[in-house]
């Protein structure tokens, strides 16, 4: 990417802040950062008739592929209300079924407004810094190229979240994931309140002025273009939790987005972050010589 510092220093625009930056794969996004990130759509289960022991297997499921990812690896799950401006046509091979639909469509028609919710699941990986990717090929020898290879770093990503994905399938009704079209569409929605498709640039760099078409305003009144922002941020969790909690949401006749984030630590590096956190804990009671004392030692001091 070209450095603008000699242009302007401070970052005045939205696109300044987006992550985006170009397409390298199939649905697969470049951040600015190194990172790359590709997303699927999907739909779960029927709540209005699943049983609360079908929806805890599924919960299950879905945990047991998450836990093959580990550092550096982040997921973002988002839910889309928005309007629907007109019924689907659909085509029948039997009168029956066409007639059932008429009806449909007819109730369809006599409300004065309908909302849908769409899916996405998003996965991000940050790859290893280079001096640990060389580090990690000095392990293997007959290697062709010694150096980091970042189209290695690409087929790994995308064969690791393809396995993933092949988990989900097995338990959710529909799952598949976003072309090139479709991703920067998705990209585009979550920036901004005009609803249309985005078609691929012949040269697809530079995303994130690309899909950054409204000005953001923060302060007291936060706005994307001339719709204003509420935000609403949950601070703590309750102490039990029961699958599809939330899904008093699906009925809401308004648009909103729901949005929620994930940070996978190995075990390892979660260990070593808990550890980190228990040490501060005593920080104020203990001298600065007895927590050096437990950091060389590895011993908690009497």
């Amino acid at each position: 990417m070209m450095n603008l510092a000699e242009y302007r220093r401070t970052s005045t625009r939205l696109a300044d802040f987006l992550p985006w930056a170009a397409l390298v794969g199939e649905g697969v996004v470049l951040n600015k950062d190194g990172s790359f990130q590709r997303t699927a759509r999907f739909r779960g289960p029927d709540l209005d008739s699943a049983v609360p022991a079908e929806l805890v297997a599924v919960a299950g499921r879905l945990n047991n592929a998450f836990r093959r990812l580990g550092s550096g690896w982040a997921i973002f799950v988002e839910a889309q209300r928005h309007s629907v401006g007109a019924y689907p046509a659909s085509r029948f091979p039997e009168p029956a079924s066409a007639l059932v639909d008429a009806e449909r469509k007819a109730d369809f028609e006599e409300d004065a407004s309908h909302f849908e919710s769409s899916y996405f699941l998003t996965f991000v990986f940050l790859p290893p810094a280079e001096d640990a990717a060389r580090a990690e090929s000095w392990l293997y020898e007959g290697k062709a190229e010694k150096g980091v290879d970042a189209w290695e770093a690409l087929r790994g990503f995308v064969d690791r979240t393809n396995r993933v994905l092949q988990l989900v399938e097995s338990f959710m009704p529909e799952c598949a994931w976003l072309d090139d079209g479709e991703t920067l569409t998705y990209l585009h929605s979550t920036v901004s309140t005009k609803r249309h498709r985005v078609r691929v640039p012949e040269t697809p760099m530079y995303l994130d002025a690309l899909l950054a078409d409204q000005p953001l305003t923060g302060g007291l009144e936060p706005r994307l273009g001339e719709a204003h922002l509420r935000v609403l941020t949950i601070v703590g969790f309750p102490t039990a939790t029961t699958p599809g909690l939330l899904h008093d949401l699906n009925r809401l006749a308004f648009p909103y987005r729901w949005s929620t984030r994930a940070v996978l630590l190995d075990k390892t590096d979660a260990t070593k972050l808990l550890t980190k956190i228990r040490r501060q804990w005593f920080s104020k009671r203990k001298s600065i010589a007895a927590i050096l004392k437990e950091v060389m030692t590895n011993e908690a001091s009497v």
